[in-house]
């Protein structure tokens, strides 16, 4: 059973980050880019992180020459930019997990169920550039399963993509998500996007996607059950 961490103690002339970051440290728990560190996160801090982050965020724009000053366009570009990064593009590592009703499987479904596609936005975690994509989750339940409501899918995928991202370990997050969530014998996840640091930079090309796919259970060890899958999502619309 995972410890509640202690959310007091810290010194409060520390940085509001310097205190999240010592109770995670203090917890032997990771802090990368994907993870969420909700439960490290007093009450009040997370307003307090946005002003830290929109401090720092002045500076980085002075250093790019901008006269945030006198530049009407800028002036509170830093706190725009701290609250969209906090409050949206990032929330997945700040907020906890959103509430999920759980069904038991009372008609003892066991055929293929397909959600998808739910509309995905991420944030690649090497430059920060958006990744705008759509998501296709497949299932294969048992009598032991646990059912979830529909909009459930997206909102438990919102919340893991808007975190920055690699778009491989994302949606292997997702797939670990459900199986614990719902217990099925087979899940499949596909994923397809548009990526941002492709487009906006370097090679600057706005045709290529990157589609990939995470199975388990019955749709790994199951050919028929997986190309059944496949055929019935559709990547062409």
């Amino acid at each position: 059973m995972t410890k509640t961490p202690d959310l007091t103690g810290y010194d409060p002339a520390l940085p509001v980050s310097a205190r999240i970051r010592g109770r995670v440290e203090a917890a032997g728990r990771r802090y990368h880019a994907n993870d969420n560190i909700a439960e490290f996160i007093a009450p009040g801090e997370l307003d307090k992180l946005l002003e830290e982050v929109s401090a720092k965020l002045e500076g980085v724009l002075e250093s790019l020459v901008i006269d945030i000053k006198n530049d009407h366009n800028t002036r509170d570009t830093a706190r725009r930019v701290a609250k969209m990064y906090l409050k949206e593009v990032f929330q997945g590592r700040y907020v906890p997990q959103p509430p999920v009703t759980e069904f038991p499987n009372a008609e003892y479904l066991n055929e293929l169920m397909i959600v998808g596609p739910i509309t995905v936005r991420s944030a690649c975690s090497h430059h920060l550039c958006p990744i705008m994509g759509r998501l296709w989750i497949g299932l294969l339940p048992n009598e032991h399963s646990n059912l979830i409501g529909l909009s459930k899918y997206s909102r438990l995928a919102e919340w893991i993509m808007s975190r920055p991202q690699i778009q491989e370990e994302a949606i292997t997050q997702i797939a670990d998500l459900l199986m614990n969530k719902v217990t099925p014998d087979g899940l499949a996840v596909v994923m397809e996007a548009d990526h941002f640091c492709m487009q906006w930079r370097g090679v600057k090309d706005n045709a290529t996607k990157m589609i990939n796919s995470v199975m388990r259970g019955s749709f790994l060890k199951n050919a028929a059950l997986r190309r059944e899958f496949l055929s019935l999502v559709n990547l062409k619309d």
